[in-house]
C-alpha cells in the first residue's frame, strides 16, 4: 500500500471552517447588489391554465422583473430540459415529454415552477409573487404505478415513461420449470425526500466583457456548463459556472434545475446578479425525490439450494416529468447489480417507468443499485425462511468464489476481484452472530421483540471513467491541485491534498485543493456514484508521474548525469554520484529560478482501466416494543471491502452517513401524498429524518480485497452504507415479526405501520 498512499486516518482540514461558521456556501458569497427571486410554484397537481396574469405583479414595490415561460420564449431561451432514455424492450426509446423549464400550458405537479419573480428584496418579490393571478381547469390526476388512468403527457398516452428489459426471459422461465422450490415475494421501495442540510441555491452575473457566471450548488459545473450553452445558444467558453461549499447533495443536486435557467435572463435583463435560495418546504416540493418503486421478486432452486433463476418485475414512478436520469435509475443502473455477489446464471428483469401527477424522481444515493440489493436481499432472506437454511449458509453456498474472476455477470458487468465468503465470515465474528439469541432473550425479558438482519451488498461504481488534473507549483512554495470532481460534505479537500501529498512528498499543509470552477479546470465528471476517490486519484497518479519524469530529466542536466539516472524516493529526487538531493517543490523553486515554466504546470487526462465493485456485509439488530410499534435500531456491524483505502477515517465515516441514510428510509422517512396530489409531509413536523438517538453506534471494520481495475486497487466508498443497510434493517424487522406470523413487511417500519401489523391491521400498516 506504501507506493499508493500510506492509508493515514488523517482528520478533515475542512471541518474547521464548517464547524466554525466560516464555510462559504452558495448564500453566503451572492454579490451584495443582487436583486433576490422567488419562485411561484403550483398549488394543484394537475390543471390546465387558463389565467396566468403578472401584470400587478410587475408593477409592485421593488419589482424589477417577473418571468414567465413565454417570457423565456421570447427570449430565444430553449425551454425544454434535458434528459436520458431508457430503451425500451421493442427496440425504442422510452418516452420524450418536454419538461419545461416554467410551466408552458399545464401543471402537472404541486410545486412546479410557474414564473419567477426578481425585486430587491426577498419580501417584496415574496409578495408580489402573491399578486399574480393563477386560473386553471381541473384535470385528473394520476398516482398509480401501472398503465393507464389519467393521461399526463401525450406523448405517453397510457402513463408509461419507459418498458425496459434485460435478459433470457425464456431460459428463465425454462429455469423456473424445472426448479425444486420457488420463492417469490413483492417488494416496496418507498419514496424519500433528500433534505440535504443546505437547501438549493443559485446566483447568476454577467461581466462587462459579456460573459456569464452561474453558481450553484450542486455536485460538479460542467454538465451545467452545457445545458446553459445549449438552452442559451452560447458558446461554451462565454460561461463560467461555479460550486462554492456545498451542504450535502446525496445525488439530489448533481443535475440542473429549472430555477439555473431562469436566474442568467432575469440578471441579462435587470441587469443587476440575482439571487435565489430555496426555504426547506419549497425545496420538499420541489427538489427530485427518491427510490419509490415496487417489485415482484422470485428465484428458482435446485434440490441443493442453489439458484437457477432469477424473475422480476419492477414498476416505479418517474414522478411528473422524465428526471435527468430519471429513466436510467431504475432499469440500467438497478441492473447494473442485479444479481449481487451471486452466481446466477439465468436471470430476467422488467422494468416499467411510469407517470404521476408529483415531484421529479431522480437519482439519491446509490441510484438504482441500493433498490436492486433492496430486493435481492430481502429475497434471499424469505427464501432461507422458506427453504429451511440458515440466512448465512444460503449466501455462502451461492455466493461467486474467488477462483472465478474475474467474473461476468448475466446483465454484463465484469467483476475484477472478490471474496465475499471471507468477508461475511468476518462480518459474522465482528457482530457477535453467535450471542444473539442470549440478545433476544434478554429483550423478550424486557416485553420486547428482537430480530437480527443481514445484507450482503455489492454496487458497481458510475460515472464516467475519465478525469482531468491540474498540478501548479505557486509562487509563494508551495503547490496546488485542481480537481474534477466537486465535494459536497465527502472531505475532497483533504483526502485529494493527503494523496498528492504522499505521492510528491509535498507537505500537505504546503498543498491547497482547488475544486467547482470551470474557469480553471478544462473538464470533469464531477461527483457521484461513488466516482470521485477513485478517478481523481487515477490521474493524480498519472499526473505525479509525469512531473516526476519531466524534473528528472530537468534535474539532470543540473546533476551532470543523465536523466534515467536520477530516481525519486517519494520524497527527494537522486542520483548516484550527485551530492544534489531537491525535494519536490525545491525541483520546482529550481525550475522556477531557471525559467523552466513550462515545469511548473501539470495537466492531465486519464481513464479509468475498469470499474470497481465495492461490497460488504451488514449486520443489523432491532428491537420492537410490541406495544407501541416503535424500532430501534440497536446495533450495527458493517465490513467492507473497499480495497486499498487513501484515508481509512473518512471511508468510514462516508460509511455512518450512508447507513444512517439507509436507517432513516427503513424506519422513519414516509413521504405522503393524497388522492389530489397535494404533499402530506411538506415540512420537517410532518416528516421525519433520523435523528442522534435514532442511531446506534456504528461498528466499522474492512477486509480489503484490492481492485485489479485500477492501479490503487481502490475501490468507492461513497454510497456503500446506504446500498447495504436498507436491507439489513428490513430482514431484522421481518426476523422479529416472523413469530407473529407477519409475513410482508415494507419500510417505512414507522410506529403507527408497525402497531398495525402486529395487530392484524392491513390498511392501517400501508
Amino acid at each position: 500500500m506504501d507506493k499508493f498512499g500510506k492509508s493515514q486516518p488523517v482528520k478533515r482540514i475542512e471541518d474547521v471552517r464548517f464547524l466554525t461558521g466560516h464555510g462559504r456556501y452558495v448564500d453566503d458569497i451572492a454579490p451584495e447588489n443582487a436583486l433576490r427571486a422567488f419562485v411561484l410554484r403550483s398549488p394543484v397537481a394537475h390543471g390546465e391554465i387558463t389565467h396566468l396574469d403578472v401584470s400587478a405583479a410587475r408593477e409592485a414595490e421593488g419589482v424589477h422583473l417577473v418571468v414567465t415561460a413565454e417570457d423565456l420564449r421570447a427570449a430565444g431561451i430553449d425551454t425544454g430540459m434535458a434528459h436520458n432514455r431508457a430503451p425500451n424492450r421493442d427496440g425504442t426509446k422510452g418516452a420524450a415529454p418536454k419538461r419545461p423549464v416554467l410551466a408552458e400550458g399545464r401543471v402537472r405537479f404541486v410545486g412546479e415552477a410557474m414564473a419567477v419573480v426578481v425585486a430587491e428584496t426577498l419580501e417584496q418579490a415574496r409578495n408580489a409573487a402573491e399578486m399574480i393571478e393563477f386560473d386553471f381547469k381541473d384535470l385528473p390526476v394520476a398516482m398509480g404505478l401501472e398503465a393507464g388512468g389519467p393521461t399526463i403527457h401525450p406523448e405517453a398516452p397510457d402513463n408509461r415513461g419507459y418498458d425496459y428489459a434485460i435478459g433470457d426471459e425464456a431460459a428463465t422461465d425454462a429455469a423456473f420449470a424445472k426448479a425444486a422450490r420457488t420463492v417469490k415475494l413483492e417488494i416496496g421501495d418507498n419514496r424519500i425526500i433528500v433534505n440535504s442540510m443546505e437547501p438549493r441555491g443559485a446566483y447568476a452575473e454577467w461581466t462587462e466583457d459579456g460573459r456569464l457566471h452561474l453558481s450553484f450548488g450542486g455536485q460538479g459545473v460542467w454538465a451545467m456548463k452545457d445545458e446553459l450553452a445549449r438552452t442559451y445558444g452560447m458558446d461554451r467558453e462565454q460561461i463560467r459556472i461555479t460550486n462554492p461549499d456545498v451542504g450535502g447533495g446525496f445525488g439530489m443536486k448533481g443535475f440542473p434545475y429549472p430555477e439555473y435557467f431562469v436566474l442568467p435572463h432575469a440578471a441579462k435583463v435587470t441587469g443587476r446578479p440575482v439571487r435565489w435560495m430555496s426555504d426547506r418546504t419549497e425545496a420538499m416540493l420541489s427538489d427530485n425525490g427518491g427510490r419509490d418503486l415496487t417489485t415482484t421478486a422470485e428465484l428458482a432452486f435446485d434440490a441443493d439450494h442453489r439458484i437457477l433463476g432469477y424473475r422480476l418485475h419492477t414498476r416505479s414512478n418517474l414522478g411528473a416529468y422524465n428526471g435527468h436520469f430519471g429513466q436510467m435509475i431504475q432499469s440500467h443502473l438497478f441492473a447494473r447489480v442485479l444479481t449481487g455477489t451471486y452466481d446466477i446464471k439465468t436471470a430476467y428483469y422488467r422494468a416499467e417507468g411510469f407517470y404521476t401527477n408529483t415531484v421529479v424522481v431522480d437519482a439519491y444515493r446509490g441510484a438504482g443499485r441500493p433498490e436492486a440489493i433492496y430486493v435481492l436481499e430481502r429475497i434471499m432472506d424469505r427464501a432461507a425462511r422458506e427453504l429451511g437454511v440458515d440466512p448465512l449458509e444460503l449466501r455462502r453456498i451461492n455466493f461467486i468464489k474467488p477462483d472465478q474472476f474475474p467474473y461476468k455477470t448475466v446483465t454484463g458487468e465484469s467483476y475484477d476481484v472478490g471474496d465475499f465468503a471471507r468477508v461475511l465470515a468476518h462480518a459474522e465474528r465482528s457482530s457477535d452472530i453467535a450471542g444473539f439469541a442470549a440478545r433476544k432473550s434478554a429483550s423478550e425479558a424486557q416485553g420486547k421483540l428482537r430480530g437480527l438482519g443481514i445484507c450482503y451488498y455489492i454496487e458497481s461504481i458510475l460515472g464516467q471513467p475519465h478525469e482531468d488534473v491540474k498540478v501548479e507549483f505557486t509562487e509563494d512554495g508551495g503547490a496546488r491541485i485542481y480537481v474534477g470532481t466537486q465535494s459536497n460534505g465527502q472531505g475532497h479537500e483533504t483526502v485529494f491534498r493527503q494523496f498528492l501529498a504522499d505521492q510528491t512528498g509535498i507537505p500537505a499543509e504546503r498543498i491547497e485543493v482547488v475544486q467547482g470552477d470551470s474557469d480553471l479546470i478544462a473538464s470533469g465528471g464531477g461527483t457521484g456514484g461513488s466516482r470521485s476517490v477513485t478517478v481523481q486519484a487515477n490521474v493524480t497518479l498519472a499526473a505525479v508521474a509525469e512531473i516526476i519524469a519531466g524534473f528528472s530529466e530537468f534535474l539532470a542536466g543540473e546533476m551532470g548525469v543523465e536523466p534515467s539516472q536520477v530516481s525519486f524516493d517519494d520524497e527527494r529526487f537522486r542520483a548516484e554520484g550527485s551530492n544534489l538531493t531537491p525535494t519536490m517543490l525545491e525541483a520546482a523553486r529550481m525550475a522556477r529560478d531557471k525559467g523552466r515554466a513550462d515545469l511548473l504546470v501539470w495537466l492531465r487526462t486519464e481513464a479509468l482501466p475498469g470499474r470497481s465493485y465495492p461490497n460488504g456485509c451488514h449486520v443489523a439488530e432491532v428491537e420492537i416494543d410490541p406495544e407501541t410499534g416503535e424500532v430501534v435500531c440497536d446495533r450495527f456491524h458493517v465490513v467492507d471491502d473497499f480495497g486499498n483505502l487513501i484515508n481509512p477515517m473518512l471511508a468510514e465515516g462516508q460509511v455512518h452517513g450512508g447507513v444512517v441514510q439507509g436507517i432513516g428510509q427503513a424506519i422513519a422517512e414516509r413521504v405522503v401524498y393524497d388522492e389530489d396530489g397535494q404533499l402530506l409531509t411538506a415540512s420537517f413536523m410532518d416528516y421525519a429524518v433520523p435523528r442522534a438517538d435514532s442511531v446506534p453506534m456504528i461498528h466499522f471494520e474492512t477486509e480489503p480485497v484490492p481492485s485489479t481495475s485500477n492501479p490503487m486497487g481502490m475501490k468507492g466508498c461513497g454510497e456503500a452504507g446506504t446500498v447495504g443497510a436498507l436491507a439489513a434493517v428490513s430482514n431484522a424487522v421481518q426476523d422479529a415479526l416472523w413469530a407473529h406470523g407477519i409475513r410482508q413487511v415494507d419500510m417505512p417500519f414507522t410506529p403507527a405501520r408497525v402497531w398495525a401489523m402486529l395487530e392484524g391491521d392491513a390498511i392501517a400498516a400501508e
